[in-house]
């Protein structure tokens, strides 16, 4: 096909949407079934409502082909080793009885077994339960969600895609399974796991596919040369099947490198590349391959994970480059559109102008239909469009809230006896211990008590005007003395102030941050169904006032013990908003820990002892390619400091981090240069605090022994178990008790049961340990 007329083939797709509908009808018909008050039969009428609705506004909007099966009631790794038939032996009984209990019950677990371990996808905030194999797993393909949910699309007379986590992919994810050998490869399972997907395949395509997507973002990842052989054989094999419809291949998130080559000569009909995250080094790598004679290429040119307006002018310069490389040219978003907020005409309180900067999954839609219509139309055919755009370009280019000439002297005039500490750690321990006095194995929380749903309504019945500000905050100062209360009477010894005036850990500084806009419907799924509103950090960043002094300073007035302040780290900050896209990160994260750091300095004066710099990001933004970690890595550590080191030796300064693989950055864990860190373990058994113990890291540290994300009461000997576990790794003088995380998404009876109870395991161990 010629490049005039792959241009004029040229339509629209997406490869995923969110999932949750306008108003999260999702999450309260989930939520509602597990409470009892939705029935089966009435979550799945819901489900089956906003995927019909989703369909009809994609085809209506002008997308030609919609997808198919990224629709999930909590995650879609989980919906693929379902698929599979990958289930854990612990769950079988559970699945067997009842398929959708069993199914939420291995992603939450019950108070008798426990959930699949969750973590972070690739570098972004949305959390996957890991599947489980071992050498004796047996995989059986059940197609019965994704032969629906085709079954539904085709039947409104859509065009329609299903959309599957690859194989690949899907080993490359998965964990051995508790008793597999502990160097068991699951990657070893393909040549299982392949006639699987087969079946699959032929099933959809029985049931009237014309082409299936396969997801294979790993591969974007750096690859050793057996990996990069098993895609190769993956996809030879899955090609040569007769029995399937047309394969797309799809990548996203950064540059296929050596897995370019691969793909392109495997015998399957499409790739799908990220022209946002890795334009250049995608083109480069496309061009060099020789290009996809013969093929279908979707080009991903609007970035599926900022809410930033697309360049259309840009991007229509990148399709037409891509015309001469494949048979035909789609347009699409560079990955689902899963990982941004429905849609931004629904925002009221932003301004109008401002407005037009931002994009969310509905804007983007039509920004995929505009650049495929210019590109099998000409730009003629857009004019009005692309005039439009430069304007809303041009507007946020110039604005004044991009550029505070006082943010960007302060942030230059920084030097690197800023970001160090006045003393090394031995100095700065032995302080501390003096200061704070307290007993080996010490306990502590994460920061967040439950928000209960008189909190909630209090907060929105100070938005509507229902109760004045004292009201307000009279029910906050009550919140947080019973807080203060249950934390003295159950023995924990660092206490919170529970964060009961807190909608988010990230919302909740950015509304105070100059620089910063909030949204009021920009939900996006962080993993099952809870959703975030992630901020929109906009220009440049400074505090006018003090953010957390004042509520950290009344509960320090309740109690003798020291109770933590707590502020959320410089690279979370970005990590977990809608962060600008029109300067180097490292920029925006030095204006961010400036801000930061004026807080801690102002706890101190307080007299706050302890303060927690949370940085759960820290892992999740790590580049995927190891070439480009470095960099970020000198940035984020920096600025981490930058906010923590104007302190004197004697404040103790803590940072958290939960729900990712740590090995990788144990050496930026240390770079930190925090007295104390909380992460993850409960669900991973302590892999963590061997990790650390390997690296030989010298400071205090809370692997958590409380999964906070299961409903599930862990019992004082199960925390008491892992705290053994713990102290082989980590010795009793720098070992911490703490949760996984914070305790905002559960309820009051589990969370005080689960704290008594490891309060009482932290007794029991600190018992066993030698005399001194």
């Amino acid at each position: 096909m010629t490049s005039k007329s792959a241009a004029a083939a040229a339509r629209a797709t997406v490869y995923g949407y969110p999932r949750q509908g306008h108003n999260r009808e999702l999450k309260k018909a989930i939520e509602g079934y597990w409470k009892g008050r939705v029935t089966a039969d009435a979550l799945r009428a819901t489900a089956a409502g906003l995927r019909r609705n989703t369909w009809q506004q994609l085809a209506d909007a002008g997308v030609h082909e919609v997808p198919t099966g990224d629709f999930s009631y909590y995650d879609h790794v989980l919906d693929t080793s379902v698929m599979v038939g990958a289930i854990p032996e612990r769950h079988r009984d559970a699945v067997d009885a009842d398929a959708l209990d069993g199914y939420f019950a291995m992603a939450r677990g019950t108070q008798d077994v426990a959930p699949l371990e969750m973590t972070k996808w690739f570098d972004t905030n949305y959390h996957y339960l890991v599947p489980e194999l071992g050498p004796d797993t047996v995989f059986t393909a059940n197609t019965v969600k994704q032969v629906a949910e085709l079954t539904e699309a085709l039947a409104l007379g859509l065009t329609a895609r299903p959309v599957l986590v690859g194989p690949v992919t899907y080993l490359l994810l998965a964990k051995p399974a508790p008793g597999a050998p502990a160097d068991f490869e699951p990657l070893t399972l393909l040549d299982r796991l392949l006639p699987v997907y087969a079946e699959v395949l032929a099933d959809l395509r029985a049931a009237g596919a014309e082409w299936a997507q396969l997801d294979e973002p790993a591969l974007v990842q750096d690859r050793t040369p057996a990996e990069l052989n098993a895609a190769e054989r993956a996809y030879r094999d899955l090609g040569a099947l007769t029995d399937r419809p047309k394969l797309l291949v799809a990548s996203y998130f950064d540059r296929l490198g050596d897995a370019l080559p691969v793909l392109a000569k495997a015998p399957v009909e499409g790739l799908a590349l990220d022209f946002t995250e890795a334009a250049a080094a995608n083109l480069e790598a496309l061009a060099a391959a020789g290009g996809l004679p013969g093929k279908r290429l979707v080009a991903g040119v609007v970035n599926g994970r900022n809410i930033w307006i697309n360049d259309l002018q840009k991007s229509l310069s990148t399709l037409g480059t891509l015309l001469g490389l494949a048979d035909r040219v789609d347009v699409a978003a560079s990955c689902s559109l899963l990982h941004v907020p429905l849609d931004a005409a629904a925002e009221r309180d932003i301004d109008p102008q401002i407005l037009r900067w931002l994009a969310f999954a509905k804007q983007k839609t039509a920004e995929i239909v505009t650049l495929a219509k210019g590109l099998a139309q000409g730009t003629d055919a857009v004019t009005g469009e692309l005039s439009a755009n430069r304007a809303d370009l041009a507007s946020r280019a110039g604005s004044p809230i991009t550029n505070d000439p006082a943010v960007r002297a302060r942030a230059a005039a920084v030097t690197d006896a800023d970001a160090r500490r006045s003393r090394p750690y031995a100095e700065r321990a032995a302080a501390q211990r003096a200061r704070l006095g307290l007993p080996l194995l010490p306990t502590t929380t994460i920061g967040s008590f439950p928000q209960t749903a008189e909190l909630r309504v209090a907060r929105a019945d100070l938005r509507t005007g229902r109760i004045d500000t004292a009201g307000y905050e009279e029910r906050i100062r009550t919140e947080i003395q019973e807080v203060v209360s249950f934390q003295e009477k159950t023995g924990i010894d660092v206490l919170v102030h529970g964060e009961p005036e807190r909608n988010d850990m990230v919302q909740y500084f950015a509304e105070q941050l100059t620089g910063y806009l909030a949204t009021q419907h920009g939900w996006v799924q962080s993993y099952g169904t809870r959703y975030v509103r992630p901020p929109v950090l906009a220009g440049d960043i400074s505090r006018p006032e003090p953010m957390t002094v004042r509520w950290t300073t009344y509960a320090q007035s309740l109690t003798d013990r020291p109770v933590k302040g707590m502020l959320t780290g410089p690279v979370t900050m970005l990590a977990w908003s809608f962060v600008r896209d029109d300067q180097p990160l490292g920029d925006t994260a030095r204006q961010v820990a400036l801000a930061l750091r004026d807080e801690v300095n102002d706890l101190e004066t307080a007299g706050t002892s302890v303060i927690q710099v949370d940085e759960p990001a820290l892992r999740e933004t790590l580049p995927l390619r190891a070439a480009d970690r470095p960099a970020y890595l000198a940035w984020a550590t920096e600025a981490f400091r930058l906010s923590t080191s104007g302190v004197r030796p004697d404040t103790q300064i803590h940072t958290h981090m939960c729900y990712a693989e740590f090995g990788d950055i144990v050496q930026a864990i240390d770079d930190l240069d925090a007295d104390v860190i909380s992460l993850e373990a409960a669900r991973s058994h302590m892999q963590v605090a061997r990790e650390l113990a390997s690296h030989g890291y010298p400071r205090e540290a809370g692997p958590g022994v409380y999964d906070i994300h299961s409903p599930r009461v862990p019992s004082a000997e199960e925390a008491a178990s892992l705290l053994r576990t713990g102290l082989k790794a980590i010795p009793a003088e720098r070992l911490w008790v703490n949760p996984d995380c914070g305790l905002k998404t559960r309820g009051w009876p589990e969370t005080r049961a689960s704290l008594e109870n490891l309060v009482a395991a932290a007794r029991t161990v600190r018992g066993e340990l030698p005399a001194t």
